[in-house]
């Protein structure tokens, strides 16, 4: 699933794009793409046309595309594979085009819902009275987000029985960071990915912390990370923080501190990336 720097990305281009547009009418060519919405394709397309979509928004890994005039919004999910396209309305359609989204205005581009895998889709939700949907009341602020809460997230580390990278992953303590960024963050603090968050001291978290910003605002300098072509921004266009990362997918490489070969082990059906010399393993606790 694409991390924060991503799906900023595409939160930005969907701004560019869509906010402000009114929606002509809705096509949806595979039933799986609007499962989460269960009243089914017929109401989600009825539901949408005429409305003019507001400014686009995010959360960690997840944005929406406030309904103006109403309090639903469109929350899109990626998923593995997913991809918001603005295409030309004459261009031919993608292999795994799942719905369309054409408008009322002359400017002949329409948003396209593409997915390979089917795992994302687009849904309609409630807005809380913040404004944001309901089904994400559960999902903190992200580290990027001016109102995020340092203080509380140490609180919160120091409370929990966990590792620091599952605190890192878990989106209801802090959203957006997934496994390629807990591990560049990881890295760049010189912290074992089992370190126990009861050990880290508050000016370890704030370090943490630190470089986890440091590295989104890196990679969202550069359109995120893509490894192939299914992380996307709204024209079509790659990221390429790829070529800059220190730890994720560089197995037997040197480190880039103190030139001892990288690892990788495997972790939560997924693969951690570490230095084991500036990374130590934990001792363990008593």
């Amino acid at each position: 699933m694409p991390e924060l720097p991503e799906v900023e990305v595409v939160r930005r281009g969907l701004q560019s794009w869509v906010s402000g547009r009114t929606i002509a009418d809705v096509q949806v060519l595979h039933p799986r793409a609007i499962r989460r919405h269960l009243p089914g394709a017929q109401d989600f397309a009825a539901r949408l046309t005429g409305r003019t979509v507001g400014d686009a928004r995010r959360r960690g890994k997840y944005l929406w595309l406030p309904l103006a005039d109403t309090d639903t919004s469109i929350l899109g999910h990626l998923g593995m594979s997913g991809q918001l396209l603005v295409q030309p309305e004459h261009a031919d359609d993608e292999k795994h085009l799942r719905i369309r989204i054409r408008f009322t205005d002359p400017l002949a581009t329409e948003l396209r819902f593409v997915d390979q895998r089917t795992f994302g889709g687009l849904s309609l939700h409630e807005n809380a009275p913040d404004g944001l949907p309901d089904v994400l009341a559960h999902i903190a602020r992200d580290p990027l987000d001016p109102l995020f809460d340092d203080a509380a997230f140490h609180t919160a580390l120091r409370a929990r029985r966990t590792t620091v990278k599952r605190a890192l992953l878990d989106q209801s303590l802090i959203s957006g960071v997934g496994n390629i960024y807990a591990d560049e963050a990881l890295w760049r603090a010189k912290l074992h990915y089992e370190r126990p968050t009861a050990t880290l001291t508050r000016p370890r978290s704030v370090e943490l912390l630190r470089h986890v910003r440091e590295v989104m605002t890196a990679a969202l300098a550069v359109g995120g990370t893509t490894f192939d072509s299914l992380y996307v921004n709204v024209n079509g266009e790659s990221g390429y923080f790829d070529r800059s990362l220190d730890a994720y997918g560089r197995e037997d490489e040197p480190c880039r501190r103190c030139g001892t070969a990288m690892r990788r082990r495997p972790w939560m059906n997924r693969s951690s990336y570490f230095c084991p010399r500036c990374q130590r393993v934990p001792r363990p606790v008593a």
